[in-house]
């Protein structure tokens, strides 16, 4: 086996496997095989000789020199912890017990110092550590850390008790020995406490970098070095996230999206095994995540083909038949596409054609070329013909039907319905190609594009394709590429037709757009990240529509593609109680009419919030007064109200985060100084004196949180809309807040409001009630 096909040694360089080898070489050579390359490449490459790499590898060359070592560490892309161990164990070997901690939780929660494992005895010290890590490196809440500490509710004591158990954490963190680097710990944030600790420290950050770089490797050369980072990468599961812990914490949003990371890497190692004809290597890895996601499809059908690959057929035809019967069973319905398609291909295999790939060329030349750009006539009529097995004909491919289930209770909006209708109006000329639906989080820009989809479906007799790009989630934005293979597979193209890697996504697009022409289509394309993200997603067709949302403006796609723009607001009174009746009990909304408005007005009118107050009315079986009641004595807390237990889409500070991430420091810094607004908005000139810099610089930046529908931006005033206020508010800290204030009163006392342009003295304005409060 060649240096770059090895990809199942023991991979080295993350959390709790520094110490196990003892010795540089080894190490070394399991960062080169992590980054896909041979002796002689890595040494061409580090300026050192195949003989001096071969001999430091094999533990000839115990102490290397530095240099080298730096050289090789830019050589294989090694990180600044990987390189400092490496240092280190060239000085003095691996240490015994002085090692900087690492945290394992892809898995029980371990703590190790070095090779040593640190027994973490109490159960809230593992809570609160479970979480840390979970959350690394962002900060986690204090609400979230009471929730995870007192499921059941909290003492009285419990801020002074979560004092203490950081301090005990932070002690158990510390180094035991000589500091050769700086150690974790816990530090103070505004909103609650962060693990200061680089990724590599955390299973679950090597893990991340490790998917991450293998998901930049697109290349058919760089097969291998995928396999071999997607290999280290779920070596560093031991089982599921916090495996030994309370369920309210291994249920935590954050855990939920580590295990679904996991299985991300798990389809994509299990791809790539099969590109590789590895497909035995991929059987054990597969046969364990279905029985930890046994419903999973798409597992199920690549460990049929891994299974079949290996000549298991009669155990992959078992596989198939024992998921169907669960499915039948357990949810009354009938295996899926790619399920079927599976199973085509074990009961009718039929060899591919073979096709040379880069990492089947001769190593002193480049891979040959694909002559074609564009697919052909002869080939898009094998696709029509061909199911998506690949076999013989088995019956024309069904239209794809996959909007998800639109919203039961949806009020108002009949001026933006009456925009979208005109996608499908009938004089061809006046009819739009594209519709764009921008607002702020949780104003219900998904829940108007599927039900105007519902009930436009009949429009578009060939199928209605949809898929949640996440450019505004947790997990990582989908990559239109990858959004192109799921759409062409959906149109019935079979493997072969796709791209396998990212140079291909111009084939892909151009396959997309033929196999649409002609047809009458709905593309619905949600919470788009930007136009870039949306423009190869888009069909040729003048016949298909596509609807597009995003807390972005996406005025590219207005600009040069011709989009029509639907801007969402709030909900206006009426409609708020409307949508509050339809969840609560229409009965129950007209008997508290007054506490509906005020519970309404409580929310800001954003539906998200109102669907949560409602939700929660129906699960305590609360009068509207006394949860109305509840919310107004929150104060600023109020978001801590707004949520679902169990249930992360269901809280309105978690749909806020979200946008406020993809902010650059200084406009979350400009977002956070806006909660101290003493008045409904303020100028540019206000917010300068407020942030304390230039009214172009505070201008710039306004438009950067307008631009994500954070502030409301009305004839060059800007404000926050009620909840946004308490979000801001609570993200900042207290001397941040302190000194935002002494700036506006100072620059108030030297008389800057006059740039206001006469509009300082209007009522309620944000300049007048400031020069009050001074």
């Amino acid at each position: 086996m060649s240096d770059t096909a090895s990809a199942t040694a023991d991979p080295q360089g993350g959390p709790g496997h520094e110490d196990e080898r003892g010795t540089v070489g080894p190490r070394i050579q399991s960062f080169r095989r992590r980054a896909g390359l041979s002796q002689e490449a890595a040494a061409s490459r580090a300026g050192i000789s195949t003989r001096a790499l071969r001999d430091i590898e094999r533990g000839r060359a115990r102490r290397p020199r530095v240099h080298t070592l730096r050289s090789l560490a830019g050589t294989l892309g090694l990180s600044d912890d990987e390189l400092a161990g490496l240092l280190a164990d060239a000085r003095t070997g691996p240490p015994r017990d002085t090692g900087l901690p690492s945290l394992l939780i892809l898995g029980p929660l371990v703590l190790r110092r070095g090779r040593t494992p640190v027994p973490v005895a109490g159960p809230m010290q593992r809570r609160l550590l479970g979480l840390l890590a979970l959350k690394h490196p962002e900060p986690a809440t204090q609400q979230e850390i009471t929730d995870i500490l007192w499921p059941s509710g909290p003492p009285r004591s419990h801020p002074s008790l979560i004092h203490t158990y950081v301090t005990q954490t932070r002690r158990l963190l510390g180094p035991c020995g000589p500091r050769s680097a700086r150690p974790p710990t816990v530090v103070r944030t505004p909103t609650g406490y962060r693990l200061e600790a680089s990724r590599n420290r955390v299973d679950l950050g090597h893990f991340d970098e490790l998917l991450a770089r293998a998901e930049r490797l697109y290349d058919a050369s760089d097969l291998e070095a995928r396999y071999a980072s997607l290999t280290e990468a779920l070596r560093c599961w031991r089982g599921p996230v916090l495996a030994d812990a309370d369920p309210v914490l291994r249920r935590h949003p954050a855990a939920v999206a580590a295990d679904e990371r996991r299985v991300r890497a798990a389809l994509l190692h299990a791809d790539t095994a099969l590109l590789l004809r590895r497909s035995g290597e991929a059987v054990p890895l597969l046969a364990d995540l279905v029985n930890t996601e046994p419903l999973h499809e798409g597992l199920h059908a690549r460990l049929i083909l891994a299974l079949a690959g290996s000549g298991e057929q009669a155990a992959a035809l078992q596989v198939f038949t024992h998921l169907r019967d669960r499915l039948d069973e357990e949810l009354g319905i009938e295996p899926g596409t790619e399920i079927r398609a599976a199973h085509l291909r074990v009961l009718r295999p039929r060899q591919p054609v073979p096709r040379r790939t880069a990492h089947e060329a001769p190593a002193h030349r480049e891979p040959a070329h694909r002559t074609e750009s564009h697919p052909t006539e002869s080939h898009l009529t094998e696709i029509r013909r061909t199911p998506a097995d690949g076999t013989a004909p088995a019956g024309p491919t069904p239209p794809p039907a996959q909007l998800p289930l639109g919203a039961r209770s949806f009020v108002g909006r009949r001026p933006q319905m009456r925009v979208l209708d005109t996608l499908v109006a009938s004089d061809p000329a006046r009819r739009p190609h594209i519709a764009v639906v921008v607002g702020a989080p949780g104003v219900g820009k998904t829940a108007l594009a599927t039900h105007w989809a519902h009930a436009r479906r009949d429009h578009f007799p060939d199928g209605q394709l949809y898929v949640d790009l996440r450019g505004h989630s947790r997990p990582p934005a989908l990559r239109p590429g990858d959004v192109l293979t799921q759409f062409l597979r959906a149109l019935g193209a079979p493997p072969h037709a796709l791209p396998a890697h990212s140079p291909g996504e111009d084939e892909a697009a151009a396959l997309y757009r033929t196999l649409l022409a002609g047809k009458r289509l709905l593309i619905v394309l949600d919470n788009a990240r930007d136009a870039e993200q949306v423009r190869p997603l888009l069909p040729g067709a003048r016949g298909c529509a596509v609807v597009v949302t995003s807390r972005s403006r996406l005025a590219g796609l207005v600009s040069s593609d011709g989009a029509r723009r639907i801007a969402l607001d709030v909900l206006d009174p009426d409609e708020g109680r409307r949508l509050l009746g339809s969840i609560a009990g229409s009965c129950n909304v007209a008997a508290e009419e007054a506490a509906a408005r005020s519970l309404v007005e409580l929310c800001g009118g954003l539906p998200l919030a109102i669907r949560i107050a409602g939700a929660n009315l129906v699960a305590r079986n609360a009068n509207i007064a006394a949860h109305c009641a509840e919310l107004a004595g929150a104060g600023d807390g109020i978001l801590d109200r707004l949520r679902i237990e169990g249930d992360r889409r269901s809280a309105v500070r978690s749909a806020f985060e979200l946008s406020y991430r993809t902010l650059p420091d200084e406009a979350r810094r400009m977002f956070r100084l806006l909660g101290q607004l003493p008045g409904p908005d303020l100028t540019v000139d206000a917010a300068a004196a407020l942030a304390g810099t230039t009214p172009a610089d505070s201008a710039a930046l306004l438009a950067r949180i307008a631009d994500a529908h954070l502030v409301r931006e009305r004839a060059g005033r800007f404000g926050l809309d009620v909840l946004l206020r308490s979000y801001a508010r609570e993200l900042i800290g207290t001397d941040e807040a302190h000194t935002a204030r002494r700036r506006l009163m100072l620059s108030r006392a030297q008389g800057p409001a006059r740039r206001d342009s006469g509009q300082a003295n209007c009522p309620g304005s944000y300049a007048s009630s400031a020069g009050s409060r001074a």
